[in-house]
């Protein structure tokens, strides 16, 4: 890259943050050390976006951000400042949108549109699915929810449902012209209707030259009018479009194009057509022609048909305008999955990293007792893996209904075609496609016309093996069927392409299944220790060992140096320091069970039976999962400095965790969703919430578990500075999530895309205030903010170093050993890091400390061993601005004498 990524700054655009809100912030990016701002998506995207992923326009960017002057504006304060600028880009799906031109287009003209073959549609439908009404068609038709409308500011006739407008083919209007009344209708349709022209351009320009006309206007007014007093022709009207309304509830059962995971209003794109790769992509390489592109992030590339060859294609365009742009990709890697090399990008964007690190604060230990209160709690030993499992099956065959029945027709089309296969039948197929998702484990496989590789052959023959072992389907054959259409092992050319056609499609879709299975599902339901229900995680992988997190540093220098490391993001599931403050529970089971016991039974008069006792048929809400999970969640969620007698404060807390909890629910999918909310179940648990944070209702429970939660609390600090410095020197590129240079307490989205108090963080950066000095006030969140400072400024003299530089595992001895994670980077120039940072936090400070420091003496004669070559380096501790004494080790007692935590630098 032309600018050294030393460490990106996520900010994420609109609610508040537009473009000149970014560029007041160049200066105080540049003080805290970060060398890239990291941008959510800025094109224009569908009207009231919160987001920005439903882009309707890639060469536009968004007005309410500032539009293209200030993207400019932006941009020049960045360069001039010698900041980069990476873009996140969503290749895989476009809102669908009235604002999307292109959309807009395929529904006026349906397969005849320029634009037919951009988005992912089946065009064996007759038409084209918009599944947006409120009710079913007929009722809609009936209470006069559909009707034509003239829109005077596009000066144009459309078709509404209730507000959501739909552009409608010229070429029908003469349903319109019926109802015009006597004296206009034989010049209507002579002048217009009577030889139009076959050319959409001209026709439209036609169009818009006769609407001019105040008499052809008003006479066309007119007879839209009467037209909607006519049910009948209303439907003749709509009959004769490319497109056909329908009751929202059909689009997971039947939907003609291919959406993002199950949101209707995302429509996929096929990027793997030149044309529609050139015309998304026209700015982004403008950018990079004039310097003002840096890197660009990749959205859900999974969701590409070829990943491979759309990263080649764009890696392409870059060399040949011969700009140095990275490639970092959203890409979950699961179980002992890496990332493919072939694909030749930076890497991703750091789920994994969060994984890795989490294994370092939680005790596995101590993972029986855990299990063992659990369980106790809600009443019954729950199978992860099992659940897991259900879910998927449970998200495929009815969320995704309408995908699963896409790919049991092309399979059915490929297996007619053999005397061996024809007499498979569709629900033998479609449980078969079912199972062996089901079995995969991971995201998706990456088989294409380019090849199969080893690997995905071998993922796919264990996900066969596993399928057939559940008998789901009571036969084989169809499943080993599946199994060669995902390998595309077919001789005969037909069969080939009909294999190929349905293994894009289903690589295309096990990703969303996964997703909505287990991160949106699943972990709202398992709640042993919510800590690790993250993204990318996995939450029966409890704890990992000091070895094993070095080997995955070693993979990431391997696979990934200048990947990104992130630690929070806009999607994991709540903030970096939430977790580090639930990693300590791990620690300490027995006590967190407890403490959860005192507050149920407090809370026993807020706690709802629900459902018709008489049949059996009952439930409590809050549900004991949830229940247990949602103590946790407000144990994350409570500041560091919270005092249980300020009222705003808790009422402001009250409002999120209400947000939350209904979230959580919704999601989880047990008593209540989002498409079948239970009122009854989240009424009761919303006063449940409520109880607990409004004082005097519950006695000061809330403040009797503040107090009770304090050990957690202050370990959990040190587990945040920990985690951080490891962030800061590991190897990748840090990726800083907005505002997370403070304490990040966040819950899940929207909460974590909450307005940032910027202000608070330049002054902390103006105080004068060192580390350590910030180290006594460390509820206020300053002391993060100073140490990722320091840490990035030692990144910035040696930005190699800490992304291509050897990893050295350092060994520690002593009796506190086990509580220590140690490494040293080193590079060719002679020049070297030690990171030195505690683990299991809680044990180590024990449950008397004030705050997240271990007295020197507490170390005795723990110490970290440095190998030959670095036994006789000077070494600057830059935390600390001291001197370091050398030798073979490092005594702990006088390394970490004023921080708990040490990066020392040699030259």
């Amino acid at each position: 890259m032309s600018r050294p990524l030393i460490a990106t700054y996520r900010l994420q655009f609109r609610e508040g943050t537009g473009f000149s809100e970014a560029q007041d912030l160049v200066p105080y990016l540049k003080v805290l050390g970060t060398s890239h701002l990291y941008a959510s998506p800025v094109f224009s995207a569908s009207p009231g976006s919160t987001h920005g992923y439903d882009v309707v326009d890639y060469n536009r960017f968004e007005a309410d951000l500032g539009g293209d002057a200030g993207f400019g504006r932006m941009s020049d304060a960045l360069m001039a400042a010698d900041l980069g600028l990476i873009l996140d880009f969503v290749p895989n799906h476009m809102g669908v949108s009235q604002e999307n031109p292109w959309w807009e287009d395929v529904l006026r003209w349906g397969r005849e549109s320029r634009y037919a073959q951009t988005f992912d549609i089946s065009w064996d439908e007759e038409k084209i699915l918009i599944p947006t009404l409120g009710a079913p068609y007929g009722e809609a038709l009936r209470t006069g929810a559909l009707k034509v409308v003239y829109d005077e500011a596009r000066g144009e006739v459309r078709f509404s449902a209730n507000g959501y407008g739909l552009p409608v083919d010229p070429r029908t209007l003469s349903h319109v012209f019926g109802f015009v009344d006597h004296e206009h209708r034989d010049s209507l349709v002579r002048r217009f209707a009577a030889s139009l022209p076959t050319d959409g351009e001209e026709l439209t320009e036609r169009f818009a030259e006769h609407v001019a006309d105040p008499a052809f206007l008003a006479a066309l007014k007119k007879g839209i009018e009467a037209l909607n007093a006519d049910s009948q022709a209303l439907h003749a009207f709509h009959e004769a479009q490319a497109w056909r309304l329908a009751w929202w509830r059909l689009a997971r059962e039947k939907l003609s194009y291919r959406r993002f995971f199950e949101i209707a209003d995302l429509i996929g794109v096929r990027q793997e057509m030149r044309r529609v790769f050139r015309d998304s992509h026209r700015t982004i390489f403008q950018l990079a022609r004039e310097r003002r592109l840096d890197g660009i992030r990749i959205d859900h590339v999974d969701g590409v048909a070829d990943p491979k060859g759309y990263l080649s294609e764009l890696a392409a365009g870059f060399e040949a305008l011969r700009r140095d742009v990275s490639i970092h990709v959203e890409k979950i890697l699961t179980g002992p999955e890496r990332l493919r090399k072939s694909w030749n990008i930076a890497g991703t964007t750091g789920y994994e990293f969060i994984t890795a690190v989490a294994g370092l604060y939680v005790d596995a230990s101590k993972e029986e007792a855990m299990s063992k209160a659990y369980t106790a709690f809600v009443g019954t030993d729950e199978d992860l893996r099992g659940m897991i499992a259900d879910q998927k099956r449970a998200i495929f065959t009815h969320n995704l209904a309408g995908e699963l029945q896409v790919l049991t027709e092309t399979a059915m089309q490929v297996a007619a075609n053999d005397l061996e296969t024809r007499d498979f039948g569709r629900d033998d197929m479609s449980r078969s496609i079912v199972e062996v998702a089901t079995a995969l484990p991971v995201y998706r496989t990456y088989c294409g016309v380019a090849g199969v590789p080893d690997k995905d052959v071998e993922v796919i023959d264990d996900a066969v093996e596993l399928a057939k072992s559940t008998r789901k389907v009571e036969a084989d054959e169809p499943i080993a069927f599946v199994g060669r259409l995902l390998k595309l092992a077919f001789e005969d050319g037909r069969d080939v392409t009909g294999a190929l056609n349905f293994t894009r499609r289903f690589q295309q879709t096990t990703g969303a299944v996964m997703a909505k299975a287990v991160e949106d599902t699943v972990f709202y339901r398992y709640n042993r220790l919510i800590a690790l229900n993250e993204v990318g995680g996995e939450p029966d992988h409890y704890g990992t060992s000091t070895p094993r997190f070095h080997d995955e540093m070693a993979i990431r220098l391997e696979d990934q140096p200048d990947g990104l490391m992130a630690s929070s993001t806009h999607d994991t599931k709540r903030g970096e320091d939430a977790r580090a403050r639930l990693y300590t529970l791990s620690e300490a089971p027995e006590r967190w069970a407890a403490l959860v016991e005192e507050m149920a039974g407090a809370l026993e008069p807020w706690r709802k039976v629900l459902g018709e006792a008489s049949s059996g048929e009952t439930h409590v809400s809050p549900d004991p999962a949830t229940e247990w999970g949602f103590y946790q969640s407000l144990l994350g969620v409570l500041p560091a400095d919270f005092d249980p007698a300020d009222s705003k404060a808790r009422k402001a807390l009250e409002e999120r965790l209400l947000a939350f909890a209904e979230k959580a629910v919704r999601e989880a999918k047990r008593y209540t969703s989002w498409t079948a909310p239970d009122e009854a179940y989240e009424e009761a648990l919303k006063g449940f919430v409520s109880a607990i944070l409004r004082e005097g209702e519950t006695g000061g429970l809330l403040a009797d578990f503040w107090l009770k939660s304090q050990p957690f609390v202050v370990a959990g600090a040190l587990n945040s500075l920990s985690q951080t410095l490891i962030k800061l020197t590991a190897p990748g590129v840090p990726d800083i999530y907005q505002g997370t240079e403070f304490y990040d307490l966040s819950l899940v989205d929207p909460d974590n895309r909450r307005k940032i108090d910027f202000a608070a963080r330049q002054t902390a950066m103006e105080d004068g205030h060192s580390v350590a000095e910030s180290l006594a006030h460390w509820r206020d969140g300053r002391v993060k903010a100073k140490l990722t400072a320091a840490a990035l400024k030692a990144r910035i003299k040696a930005p190699e170093l800490f992304t291509k530089g050897r990893y050295i595992p350092l060994e520690v001895t002593g009796e506190k050993a086990a509580h220590v994670v140690a490494f040293a980077r080193t590079d060719a120039d002679g020049r070297a890091a030690v990171t030195i940072v505690p683990r299991l936090a809680l044990q180590l400070l024990g449950d008397k400390a004030e705050r997240p420091m271990l007295d020197a003496k507490s170390w005795g004669d723990t110490a970290v061993r440095l190998p030959s070559h670095l036994a006789s380096a000077r070494f600057d501790d830059i935390l600390t601005q001291k001197t370091v004494g050398t030798g073979a080790s490092l005594k702990l007692s006088e390394v970490l004498a004023e921080l708990p935590l040490a990066l020392l630098l040699a030259d």
